[in-house]
């Protein structure tokens, strides 16, 4: 396998180096609130997000979707958002500071990814990882199984499809 991925961009003509890594500040529902509502009905963290409204709260923390790269040794990184039953965000959040390394929730994905359209959240799978890694993400497959992300991520993408994203991601294309 390569070390490093690097492509020279047809965008920019840089040459970037490493694997594309790209990440969301905060759930979308989160990032859709104003900033009103942000402030009375939020809390952000770089790990953790809840929203309290009349229905109750929702939770969610910050997980990492890995694509393989045919060919590469690291990954291609999607930085997520995952809604948590209330039990599973205290669960995770009491043993944040010391993870139960594969401990695994049920999730749903709250970004919608570029290049990747779907018109509903994902169902996923969190995966605690040891020391302070952020959990890492894996989709449901059964009732995905004509995604294009789910297909990605348990097949992996080819150089030049990471090289599209990337380039796209980076320049907002």
């Amino acid at each position: 396998m390569a070390a490093i991925f690097a492509f020279k961009c047809n965008s920019c003509g840089e040459v970037h180096e490493g694997s594309p890594s790209f990440g969301f500040s905060a759930p979308d529902q989160y990032a859709s609130l104003s900033d009103l509502q942000k402030k009375a009905m939020g809390k952000l963290s770089d790990d953790f997000c809840t929203i309290t409204h009349e229905e109750g709260t929702d939770h969610f923390v910050r997980a990492v979707l890995e694509i393989p790269i045919h060919g590469v040794a690291q990954p291609f990184l999607w930085g997520v958002w995952v809604s948590l039953s209330e039990k599973s965000f205290e669960r995770y959040r009491k043993t944040y500071d010391s993870p139960v390394e594969g401990e695994t929730f049920f999730g749903w994905v709250c970004n919608a990814i570029p290049f990747y359209p779907y018109p509903h959240s994902r169902p996923s799978d969190v995966v605690v990882q040891s020391g302070r890694a952020r959990p890492k993400l894996f989709l449901h497959r059964g009732d995905l199984e004509d995604d294009p992300l789910v297909i990605d991520q348990s097949g992996g993408i080819s150089i030049e499809r990471a090289q599209e994203v990337a380039e796209k991601a980076l320049h907002k294309a």
